[in-house]
């Protein structure tokens, strides 16, 4: 399997929320993701699974002379693995699992990461970092100057991913997190045009690249 990264749409929703649903103790509603498509500060992007040999088999009771019990879903996705046939954006996110999304807001000349994150199943195969560097890739092209996020204190994992592209912690905000409490560090990348961000951001991209090259 392979995993590409793309702008967000409304038929991505479902599959968001679910992820939102299992991975944060207080989860955003559905409206609210719809209503991020159309804040011209926001950008959104998820992380899609894309089976290379993908290949459908019909059902077992489904052959010559029969109906297609599947309410049709056979049919459908024949037609979509068929070359050359063009695909509705519903269509395509059949053949497309979203595993993973992340977000972020314009706000004059920083980026704010709003959130990252990875179905469970998934996590531990740098999907998460994928996702990063995708929002610092558009926050270059933006404009912005800085990256800036919150993050629970207690997440380490996270914290370290962070520090591998320049992030370090510039402030805190007490009982940041409302279902516990919890304070959340705020960090900061340095300067997006420096040249050691720079260098950092190309080494790190090239070493995930080649790291989800051996995983496909």
């Amino acid at each position: 399997m392979r995993f590409v990264v793309e702008q967000m749409r409304a038929e991505h929703i479902p599959a968001i929320t679910a992820i939102d649903r299992a991975v944060y103790p207080i989860p955003w509603p559905a409206h609210s993701y719809r209503s991020e498509l159309h804040n011209r500060q926001a950008y959104y992007i998820v992380v899609c699974r894309v089976d290379a040999d993908a290949h459908v088999e019909p059902p077992a009771e489904v052959g010559a002379g029969t109906r297609d019990e599947s309410g049709g879903l056979f049919s459908r996705l024949t037609r979509l693995l068929r070359p050359g046939t063009a695909l509705t954006p519903a269509e395509e996110v059949e053949l497309r699992r979203v595993v993973g999304y992340a977000g972020l807001w314009m706000m004059v000349n920083e980026a704010h990461i709003t959130t990252i994150a990875v179905a469970p199943e998934y996590q531990g195969r740098g999907l998460g970092e994928l996702l990063l560097i995708s929002l610092i890739d558009k926050a270059i092209e933006l404009g912005a100057l800085y990256v800036t996020l919150e993050v629970r204190v207690s997440n380490h994992v996270a914290q370290n991913l962070y520090r591998k592209y320049t992030f370090q912690q510039t402030g805190l905000r007490k009982r940041y997190y409302s279902d516990n409490g919890e304070d959340a560090y705020i960090m900061t990348t340095e300067a997006l045009d420096s040249a050691h961000f720079q260098q950092v951001l190309a080494a790190n991209r090239a070493a995930l690249l080649e790291r989800l090259a051996r995983d496909e």
